[in-house]
């Protein structure tokens, strides 16, 4: 499978989510401690949005993140309030530069972790029912990318959790006309560069591990000799597949069957499930 981070709150260097933890993305590429694979090294993608911009930056390459210069590089020059980053462990499907996530449409980005069960069973059914006006926009061949441009056809740009719901709802539908008994894994992260939603939902009910961070005044409450904390807004957090460090009270696992949403109004968490 794959590990990913999504991070909205004070604009801050790439660098100092990527590479400095403890256990950063980075070290995950190479040493994953809850991923089915300890390594992920079947290509890598960040993407962030800059003020001005309609629509975010995306870069994204096939090679292992952990040694990637241009990525190093990257990281050590771009601040943003809102990015992603994913390393990818392919479930089947080519390491080509198409299939790294994250995956971008206008404002919109998408990154997934798990798989669609007998994706190639189901494929041609699925992509059927993409929207025939956003199907030319599929480049690459993975379940991941059709998940996301299902989710647009069903709605994502008015009604994020519930075109999420929908999709998934179209996945399962899918897959038992297939004979597949559980049919979808996911965590996945999705962003119009001022919201940022996560989702948690299996099937099987054993979904792949996933974390946000707690909130800054607790976590500056906690560790009131961290400077880091002292640096960030309150609004800050992080979602990640597995946490970057073993900093005490940092950490929150994300209930199965649920997604939460962070946005300047307030983060919410919700009960998930197939529509």
């Amino acid at each position: 499978m794959c590990r990913w981070l999504a991070y909205s709150g004070t604009p801050i260097l790439l660098d100092n989510i990527l590479y400095k933890p403890a256990h950063s993305l980075i070290d995950q590429s190479l040493h994953s401690k809850m991923g089915v694979e300890t390594t992920n090294g079947d290509g890598f993608g960040v993407g962030w949005y800059a003020p001005a911009k309609d629509s975010p930056a995306v870069v994204r390459d096939i090679g292992p993140a952990w040694s990637d210069r241009n990525l190093q590089e990257i990281a050590g020059h771009v601040v943003s309030s809102l990015f992603f980053a994913h390393i990818r462990a392919s479930t089947g499907t080519a390491v080509q530069q198409t299939n790294c996530h994250p995956f971008r449409h206008g404002r919109w980005m998408w990154m997934h972790n798990g798989a669609i069960a007998e994706f190639h069973r189901l494929r041609r059914d699925l992509a059927l029912a993409v929207d025939p006006a956003l199907f030319p926009h599929v480049e690459g061949s993975t379940d991941s990318e059709m998940m996301f441009y299902l989710a647009l056809t069903l709605g994502l740009e008015e009604d994020p959790p519930g075109a999420v719901a929908r999709m998934a709802g179209l996945v399962e539908r899918t897959g038992r006309e297939h004979g597949v008994e559980f049919p979808l894994q996911m965590t996945v992260a999705v962003t119009d560069g001022v919201r940022l939603w996560a989702f948690r939902y299996s099937s099987q009910k054993e979904t792949r591990s996933l974390f946000y961070s707690s909130r800054v005044d607790t976590l500056r409450s906690l560790h009131p000799d961290v400077a880091f904390l002292r640096e960030i807004a309150e609004g800050t957090r992080l979602i990640v597949s597995e946490p970057l460090g073993n900093l005490p009270g940092a950490w929150n696992a994300v209930p199965e069957s649920t997604y939460g949403v962070v946005q300047p109004e307030g983060d919410e968490m919700h009960t998930f499930a197939p529509a």
